[in-house]
């Protein structure tokens, strides 16, 4: 019996030392790693970028672990935040959620043959707050800068923000956000972000 009990705390040590070192992954080997993955699913299965289901069901396993959709959600809907009750901010994230995969899946339907370049990380240690910075670059046309602000929490980097040719994410659903609850309240928000993820949703796969 002691060698089977040796062989199996040398494969419990070898798991421990496996996840230890993903949890310590640099947030732009993270980001590179996640990026390589999907692009290279799609480009293999170039059916997936017109199957809805296929598509969610990828982003759901590939990408969006590494987002906090909770922060994300709490900066989007800026100083209204506070003014909802639990149950508002749990619906609203639940909803913006439905939205930003939304967008990402809008995002690979269009993706052809472009490359994405990371540029280097300079972080200090004990850095808990970065921005990772790509560009995609498609032959023949200027290169789009997309920027991914992450912070570290205890489940690893998460990714807060992302910047597209310099225009942020968050920064754009504050504005319209804000708008909707000065007209109509957060419930007002809800039931609008409720209205485009039930319509998306019953489109034609």
């Amino acid at each position: 019996m002691r060698p089977i009990r040796l062989l199996l705390l040398f494969f419990t040590l070898l798991a421990s030392a496996a996840m230890a070192f993903a949890a310590e992954e640099a947030p732009d080997a993270l980001a590179k790693r996640t990026t390589d993955e999907v692009l290279t699913i799609i480009r293999q299965n170039s059916e997936i970028k017109h199957n809805k289901a296929k598509l969610y069901a990828l982003i759901d396993a590939k990408v969006l672990p590494h987002f906090d959709f909770s922060h994300m959600t709490r900066l989007a809907v800026g100083r209204h935040w506070s003014s909802a009750t639990p149950g508002q901010q749990q619906t609203l994230t639940k909803e913006f959620r439905a939205l930003l995969v939304r967008t990402y899946s809008t995002a690979l339907t269009n993706y052809k043959s472009q490359k994405v370049v990371f540029k280097p990380l300079h972080m200090a240690e004990g850095q808990t707050d970065v921005t990772i910075k790509t560009e995609s670059i498609q032959s023949g046309e200027k290169p789009v800068p997309i920027d991914y602000t992450m912070e570290k929490t205890a489940n690893g980097w998460k990714v807060y923000d992302v910047a597209v040719d310099n225009v942020s994410l968050i920064t754009t659903y504050r504005g319209t956000f804000d708008s909707e609850i000065r007209k109509s309240g957060v419930d007002g928000l809800i039931k609008t972000l409720q209205q485009k993820n039930q319509a998306a949703g019953s489109a034609k796969e």
